[in-house]
């Protein structure tokens, strides 16, 4: 249920638990800063839009600052909980590029638009918007990068560098596959990027520790990397 929706089913003002309520809160927020922008959104449309009084609002977020914060909090450890996920979900090194592509394909497609928030914040100038966003996006590649280190004899800083690729290839890719309508379907677009990233990866050679761990897996599994 929306923000939008449990507004209009509950009485203006009605009381809910407090962390019920800051949920509330930043539901609306996110809906009211995802169509507007952070400049142009006022703390009296998500007031509005939640159905509490701005002193509600205020009561649990001093200013329109903190509660984008909350909200850039939030959803950027969504987006690193998703990488790690991908990444834990199998030791099949294939198969991990194509759940980490997947999973930014499925961030970017969420109905709420708040990797709108992450990746095309109009407030990007901002110091500690900034710094958000860049950790998410270091603490994703670093992920992805643990694991190419340990399958390859690829030193850290170069494992951190490809990595940052692959996390890069992803969140471009999904921003500009959704722009085009659904003209691809979302698991071909995901397969043809996974692909592309695949290619590419599978190239370094295997640390010796992993060489023959993965003879199972396609496209020349003796000389996977993540």
């Amino acid at each position: 249920m929306t923000a939008i929706q449990e507004a209009q089913e509950r009485p203006r003002g009605a009381r809910l638990p407090r962390s019920a309520r800051r949920e509330q809160l930043l539901g609306a927020a996110q809906e009211v800063f995802v169509a507007q922008g952070y400049h142009a959104a006022a703390m009296d449309d998500i007031a509005e839009r939640a159905g509490v009084s701005k002193p509600v609002l205020y009561q649990h977020f001093p200013g329109k600052l903190e509660l984008y914060l909350a909200l850039l909090d939030k959803h950027c450890d969504a987006l690193v909980d998703g990488t790690r996920a991908a990444l834990e979900a199998t030791n099949d090194n294939k198969q991990r590029v194509a759940a980490t592509m997947e999973a930014y394909f499925h961030y970017v497609s969420s109905e709420s638009g708040a990797f709108r928030l992450v990746f095309e914040s109009d407030l990007t100038n901002d110091p500690a918007v900034r710094e958000r966003v860049d950790r998410a996006t270091d603490l994703s590649a670093t992920l992805v990068s643990k694991v190419i280190a340990e399958d390859t004899d690829l030193p850290e800083a170069e494992a951190k560098l490809l990595a940052v690729g692959v996390c890069g290839l992803a969140q471009i890719t999904a921003r500009y596959w959704l722009t085009q309508d659904g003209e691809i379907p979302r698991e071909e677009a995901v397969r043809l990027v996974a692909s592309l990233a695949w290619r590419g990866l599978k190239g370094f050679p295997m640390h010796p520790s992993q060489e023959g761990s993965q003879e199972g897996s396609q496209d020349g599994s003796a000389e996977q990397s993540d």
